[in-house]
């Protein structure tokens, strides 16, 4: 959320946002790493075809808004951080629900 306030001051991204990205994408691969290991387990998501596509949107989410922040080093590349940040709870919430709708319904 910081890189908003960035964007209000009309800075660009600097190197701690990419490295909060960074850290992102490593808390989310150890999310993904635990999803497979739950499925070697034997444990199955809902729709295994909708899980797949969650899991692989939000793994590559965080990378390309590192890139486009990169290529755009102006108040903008700090709102794609931004959204970005903003946009993987919402991913990682509905693979939440893609996983336990097996378990409720």
């Amino acid at each position: 959320m910081w890189s908003f306030v960035t964007a209000a001051r009309d800075r660009a991204p600097d190197r701690v946002h990419l490295w909060g990205l960074g850290l992102l994408e490593a808390v989310l691969v150890a999310l993904l790493a635990a999803a497979i290991v739950s499925i070697a387990g034997g444990e199955r998501p809902a729709s295994a075809g909708t899980f797949v596509g969650y899991c692989i949107t939000t793994l590559l989410l965080p990378v390309l808004g590192g890139y486009l922040a990169r290529l755009e080093p102006t108040r903008w590349g700090a709102v794609i951080i931004g959204a970005v940040g903003v946009t993987v709870p919402v991913l990682v919430v509905r693979l939440q629900q893609t996983w336990s709708a097996v378990t409720s319904g």
